[in-house]
């Protein structure tokens, strides 16, 4: 199944706009794949504005994120894999989410013990 988070980043950058917010990415800059300019991260993260005034040609995409922002008057490429966002959110109210990070994301649900029955359904009386 594919990961739901470009989904939900979308829906809630749209949300955000929607609403006069500035939406604001978390991003984990020490992923792989992830373009952004290393003067701006702090701790292994970046914050980046993408509100449709700071940034051009926006593609928040299944696969990768990306856009051109200014940062100190300079223009960059922005680009990152959705996986690395870990939170969308309003600058003025803090409205939004955060994601798991992947390690710590929930696993596939157990399957349930029982008697196995070689593909062939089973009925059982109840009374």
């Amino acid at each position: 199944m594919t990961s739901n988070r470009p989904y939900l980043i979308r829906a809630l950058y749209e949300w955000l706009v929607d609403n006069e917010l500035t939406p604001y990415l978390l991003v984990d800059a020490d992923r792989d794949s992830v373009q952004v300019p290393s003067r701006y991260v702090e701790e292994g993260r970046i914050v980046l504005n993408v509100s449709p005034t700071a940034v051009r040609d926006l593609n928040l995409g299944n696969e990768l994120i990306a856009f051109e922002a200014r940062f100190g008057g300079a223009a960059f490429a922005i680009s990152l894999p959705p996986d690395a966002v870990l939170g969308v959110y309003a600058r003025e109210n803090g409205k939004g989410m955060l994601f798991p990070e992947p390690d710590t994301e929930e696993p596939d649900p157990p399957k349930p013990d029982g008697p196995t029955t070689n593909g062939r359904p089973t009925l059982k009386v109840v009374k």
